[in-house]
């Protein structure tokens, strides 16, 4: 199966690799489903299944004018789970992706849930109000608009600089992960590109987490410049109750390919337990 169809009729891509019980994933902004291949490899090669998908307005989905809202993207990884039969199944969300896991679980429940992984996600609130104090402020989501809206194409280098941890004297990737990280997000719309990146920064996942009634392993770096680990991480570890929160000294958003290594170890031990 290389699609499912949504409620509303849109047609998501779908990578099904392996046998074995599932592990279904929903990616960052602005990326696809081609940024989970190592996990997913990884996954197959441990006798599991690694499955993955483009939100719609990403990659090979289509690119409808309406839709990404968080209730909308949740059902939409409803489908993907339901049409792809998985049961006894591992949610995982990386950055954006943590929004769907979380909200998924909220409107959908658990039954098909057996455990769930947040990696470098956007859970629980990422925008700065007078009750989340740790947040990032508004006025950075206006600017990061606003350039995308003036030249997204120019936006996007500097913007993955942040997102690997990419410096004067750190290099922690490739230039050539940059520029494929760079391709995987003109292959998105400019329309789904902003509004989800409006849903991202302004949904609000706090009451979602008591949803997470089964363990959870969430990993999140210490020099995560795009989503800071005292925004999200360790609060959504503070509001999950069987998280587990593994901290990586120093490192920045873009951790399946920054250590990769590392994460597949952490994520391939937990889906074991």
């Amino acid at each position: 199966m290389s699609h499912v169809t949504t409620k509303d009729g849109v047609k998501l891509y779908v990578k099904d690799w392996g046998q074995g019980r599932p592990v279904v994933m929903a990616h960052g902004w602005p990326l696809s489903a081609d940024s989970f291949d190592d996990l997913a490899l990884a996954i197959a090669n441990a006798g599991m299944r690694a499955i993955s998908y483009d939100r719609r307005g990403f990659g090979r989905s289509d690119q409808p004018w309406n839709g990404y809202d968080y209730d909308t993207l949740a059902d939409d990884l409803a489908a993907v789970i339901e049409q792809t039969s998985a049961q006894d199944a591992t949610l995982l969300g990386f950055s954006m992706g943590g929004g769907e896991v979380a909200r998924y679980l909220f409107r959908h429940g658990d039954k098909r849930v057996a455990q769930a992984v947040l990696v470098s996600s956007i859970v629980p609130y990422m925008l700065k109000t007078s009750d989340n104090p740790d947040g990032v402020e508004q006025a950075v989501f206006d600017e990061m608009a606003r350039q995308i809206k003036t030249d997204r194409a120019q936006f996007w280098p500097g913007f993955f600089k942040d997102f690997f941890g990419v410096g004067l004297v750190s290099h922690p990737v490739s230039d050539e992960v940059m520029e494929w990280s760079r391709a995987m997000s003109m292959q998105a719309g400019l329309r789904p590109t902003l509004a989800c990146a409006k849903a991202f920064s302004s949904t609000d996942f706090r009451g979602d987490l008591s949803a997470f009634t089964m363990p959870t392993l969430i990993i999140h770096g210490t020099a995560d410049k795009t989503v800071p680990i005292d925004t999200a991480g360790r609060k959504a570890a503070q509001g999950i109750p069987h998280a587990t929160l593994i901290e990586y000294d120093g490192a920045p958003h873009g951790l399946f390919a920054s250590h990769k290594d590392r994460m597949t170890a952490d994520i391939l031990g937990f889906l074991r337990r």
